[in-house]
């Protein structure tokens, strides 16, 4: 723990949500006195586990409504309310349940919150949750947009869920989403960015000129081969088996990915709805005062969706923290046509913001972080090497 995180611990509650800057992200200590504050609530205890550098592990409940169609409720509407109309069956997931393929479930997450002024929050799959591409998202009562909690939103939360590659497995507890908990508008102009990228090397940009632009700075595809192979991504499957995730190194890749390998001078074509691992060219580190988050979605630079979990924690790829620059693991899919993405093209941008203060832990080994120092790495629940 770095000295300015050890005097915020040492601070107390009150002085770890209140000390350091007025806006921002709130760190894992912030987190931790927005709990005790009831900020954020749940139906069972909210376990230390659950608090990551920069945000909070989302549980589900213990039933799942499978649904028509996704949906957003709209100002005055519940989603209790959208599902008497839109709910087919109700599931048990106390002891395990199968969501299918294909198929949207609407889950209660056992967190709720009761925000404050100033005080508003953001939502994304966990990073396994997009490699296995579970297309999952949260809902509020009321809510106008996906993953996005207003200002002052006191109720539920809901999780959509959308197994689209591989059917899953599922019990009460399982934990598919995270929060972050964000105090005004804390996000990095142009100018601020280049300074940081100066300062701690975001991207290694390897010769190349930084692509920094709209406060944001770009992120590129290796289609040269990872670490000496020509190995340079995956395809899912089209009929696996079932996949449970509450397993850890244990499904063999070749059951459910197929392998991509170098095509000279031919890029990576991506058919349409086909779901890609890849990863990016560019080694990133996230600071310890810093979170990221992929933007998913550019027409810009082409019709396809890239990294359906986009948030990469205070620490990610840091050298303090035992990364020393690490992949950003690309979850793609394209749309509409077959598109052509050849090596050190273009396919994201990072979104840097700052944090309000330093959290008292940071990614990597020392919390179990899975993916500190990733090179092409599929989820946790398939075999390495």
């Amino acid at each position: 723990m770095s000295d300015s995180a050890a005097g915020l611990a040492a601070g107390g509650p009150k002085a770890a949500i209140e000390e350091g800057y007025s806006t921002g992200i709130l760190p894992s200590q912030a987190i931790r006195e927005a709990i005790a504050r009831g900020l954020v609530a749940a139906d069972e205890d909210i376990a230390d586990a659950q608090i990551q550098p920069a945000s909070l592990d989302l549980r589900l409940g213990p039933v799942a409504y499978r649904v028509q169609a996704s949906f957003l409720p709209g100002p005055g509407v519940t989603v209790a309310q959208k599902l008497d109309a839109l709910s087919l069956h109700r599931i048990d997931l106390g002891g395990g349940a199968v969501l299918e393929k294909g198929c949207v479930y609407i889950v209660p997450l056992m967190e709720s919150l009761d925000l404050k002024k100033r005080l508003s929050a953001i939502a994304n799959p966990k990073s396994s949750t997009g490699r296995l591409d579970i297309f999952a998202r949260v809902i509020t009562d009321g809510g106008r947009e996906f993953d996005h909690i207003r200002e002052g939103y006191s109720g539920p939360l809901w999780a959509e869920v959308s197994p689209r590659s591989f059917s899953i497995l599922v019990e009460t507890g399982a934990r598919l989403v995270q929060l972050r908990l964000k105090r005004g508008s804390p996000r990095a102009g142009d100018t601020a960015l280049r300074r940081l990228q100066e300062e701690v090397t975001l991207v290694e940009a390897e010769g190349r000129e930084v692509d920094i632009k709209n406060g944001m700075l770009a992120v590129s595809v290796d289609a040269c081969g990872i670490d000496g192979s020509d190995l340079v991504g995956y395809r899912a499957k089209k009929h696996t088996g079932l996949l449970d995730i509450s397993r850890v190194d244990h499904y063999d890749p070749a059951d459910f990915w197929d392998p991509i390998h170098v095509r000279k001078g031919r890029g990576i074509i991506l058919d349409p709805d086909d779901f890609y691992i890849l990863a990016s060219k560019e080694s990133v580190t996230v600071p310890p005062d810093h979170a990221a988050e992929m933007i998913a979605y550019d027409t810009l630079v082409g019709e396809f969706r890239v990294h359906y979990a986009g948030f990469f924690d205070p620490g990610f790829g840091h050298r303090d923290s035992g990364g020393g620059g690490s992949r950003a693991v690309l979850e793609v899919r394209s749309h509409e046509v077959p598109f052509i993405i050849e090596d050190g093209q273009v396919v994201g941008r990072l979104l840097y913001e700052r944090l309000t203060a330093l959290p008292d832990k940071l990614y990597g080994r020392q919390i179990g972080s899975t993916y500190q120092q990733q090179g092409l790495a599929l989820a946790k629940q398939f075999k390495r090497g």
